[in-house]
């Protein structure tokens, strides 16, 4: 499904690649595509990743594409879950989306405390870790030995699938003084309960659900600081020393996701103009592909993919690059990257939009994909990392002078 003038390699291409690992993956994910598409319904109804494209996942090695190579991973550079999901996307949004949640907290669970990773691993490499981190959810208090977490955080994708998750909360203290903390909290399933809210218009086979926490005790080891992932050598770094391992996690935020909204373009992009070459109007018989309105879309939602595209790589490119000579951006680089992945994630939602529009009532009907694609965008524009007035408005504070609202960068 690679539109006319791509080129796929090129596309996929992720600096030094000597032994082909990086190809052959996206080559796996690719290769996925007419399965998951085939499978796109059932995944809706489902609400949840069905049970066999989790083990198509996981036999073909994505789930573990930035996990450390000294457990088995791939350890692919960052940009390698923008363009597998990128990949995965063009089958279905919801797979890549879930995809991309759970292939990243493998990344993270390598930032932690040697005594974490190896909980996790050392008794199932496999094993897949939700999230949340939405820190007004949860509270914690410090105690002798770690914290006591509680709290109900909504939006754990595949959580259904998981054996951990990754909860966010603010630390409460009782000397104002102290200020506020942001600490992620790795907790086992047997902790925490599953409620089942997940009934959305897109994203609909992501099985988001909440996940609730009563009173449960987390091991200091098992908690990471927001302070320690700002950039440079992390807790994990002692035993994970890639610079994939000490890349500013929140300020990349958005491109842990936002290859699912370029697939998702993309896709419906190539739907677009396979129809459009065949399709004859209901109202007059005119063949659609020669009216130039049809022509001037296509070339419109392609360069806002395009763009899209080259933003999000040239972004994780550029952060491996810095990452690897130790440099860590300041606050206005920060912002700039949040701005970046915002404003990408739109043009990819505004291209979608716009094939909807000129697909007229054909696109309409719930045996299409395009009514689905054009959920999904919506869906996936609505996570916070993309909202534009949001990131745009942190940017301007910068730029202006003024502090950052974005206390986690």
């Amino acid at each position: 499904m690679v539109g006319a003038g791509q080129q796929p390699n090129a596309r996929f291409s992720s600096g030094p690649d000597a032994d082909g690992a990086y190809a052959a993956m996206v080559a796996r994910a690719r290769a996925l595509i007419p399965c998951l598409r085939d499978r796109a319904s059932r995944t809706e109804e489902l609400r949840r990743l069905p049970s066999e494209t989790e083990r198509e996942l996981h036999e073909s090695g994505l789930f573990r594409i930035v996990q450390p190579k000294r457990v088995g991973g791939s350890e692919l550079d960052y940009v390698a879950l923008v363009d597998c999901a990128d990949a995965i996307g063009q089958a279905d949004a919801s797979v890549a989306w879930n995809f991309a949640n759970l292939a990243s907290h493998h990344w993270m669970l390598g930032m932690f405390d040697r005594r974490a990773q190896d909980l996790v691993w050392n008794k199932d490499a496999n094993a897949l870790i939700a999230s949340s981190f939405i820190f007004p959810a949860g509270r914690a208090r410090k105690v002798d030995g770690g914290y006591v977490l509680r709290g109900s955080w909504p939006f754990s994708s595949g959580v259904d699938s998981c054996e951990w998750n990754m909860l966010a909360s603010v630390v409460s203290s009782e000397d104002e003084a102290d200020g506020i903390e942001y600490r992620i909290f790795l907790v086992n399933k047997s902790e925490y309960k599953i409620l089942d809210t997940w009934n959305a218009t897109g994203l609909r086979g992501t099985g988001s659900n909440d996940v609730e926490v009563k009173d449960a005790f987390v091991a200091e080891p098992m908690t990471l600081a927001v302070s320690d992932l700002d950039g440079g050598p992390t807790p994990g770094s002692a035993v994970n020393p890639n610079a994939l391992y000490a890349l500013p996690v929140f300020s990349l935020f958005p491109y842990v996701l936002s290859g699912v909204a370029l697939g998702n373009a993309q896709a419906c992009l190539d739907d677009y103009v396979e129809i459009a070459r065949h399709r004859a109007s209901t109202y007059n018989r005119a063949k659609i592909g020669d009216l130039q309105s049809t022509q001037i879309k296509i070339a419109e939602a392609s360069a806002k993919i395009d763009a899209a595209r080259l933003i999000m790589r040239s972004t994780c490119i550029e952060a491996m690059a810095d990452a690897r000579r130790g440099y860590v951006p300041d606050i206005a680089g920060k912002t700039k990257s949040r701005r970046d992945g915002a404003f990408a994630v739109n043009l990819c939602t505004e291209a979608v939009s716009l094939l909807f529009a000129a697909s007229g009532a054909r696109g309409l009907f719930t045996t299409g994909v395009l009514q689905r694609q054009f959920r999904d965008a919506h869906a996936i524009n609505s996570h916070i990392a993309f909202n534009f007035d949001a990131a745009g408005t942190n940017y301007g504070r910068v730029a202006l002078g003024l502090p950052s609202e974005n206390l986690t960068l």
